[in-house]
């Protein structure tokens, strides 16, 4: 039996194994503090969410995601983080958070649900299902990196 609700207090150790599971999946280092700042975001900020899907009432996913403001909309939500344990994977586990945060954001007001993933990640088989690939666009990010100064 699969169930998803929001975490909670006591959920600290489990969420904690996935998420450095995610991490170390992804080769992104964090140190303590790190884990610490995100578990408080998670249960005290309102616009940062944090989900656990139980299957057979052990933790085997999380997702993390936060509501933002939208220039032509009400707002969107952005899908930072979406994990399944390895043992959990091809049981609709993913499918199903998917389904569940979408339905909160739109009952939160925040009707457009959006992600990233990287190219070659094996999730984007149940991605390309779901979701729109790129939409035509191209993702950019911006992050300066020290010493650089752009010739404008």
């Amino acid at each position: 039996m699969l169930k998803i609700d929001f975490l909670t207090p006591s959920d600290r150790a489990a969420w904690e194994r996935l998420a450095r599971g995610k991490d170390a999946y992804f080769g992104v280092g964090r140190g303590d503090d790190a884990y610490e700042r995100t578990w408080r975001r998670l249960l005290d900020d309102e616009r940062v969410r944090g989900v656990a899907a139980r299957l057979d009432g052990s933790m085997a996913g999380i997702a993390h995601y936060v509501f933002h403001a939208g220039v032509w909309s009400a707002g969107r939500c952005y899908l930072a983080d979406l994990f399944v344990a390895a043992e959990a994977r091809r049981r609709g586990v993913a499918t199903a958070v998917l389904a569940w945060v979408a339905r909160d954001a739109e009952e939160r007001g925040f009707p457009g649900l959006y992600w990233n993933t990287l190219e070659d990640a094996p999730a984007r088989a149940l991605y390309d299902q779901v979701g729109r690939y790129h939409d035509g666009l191209v993702l950019y990010t911006y992050r300066r990196e020290p010493g650089y100064t752009p010739s404008i």
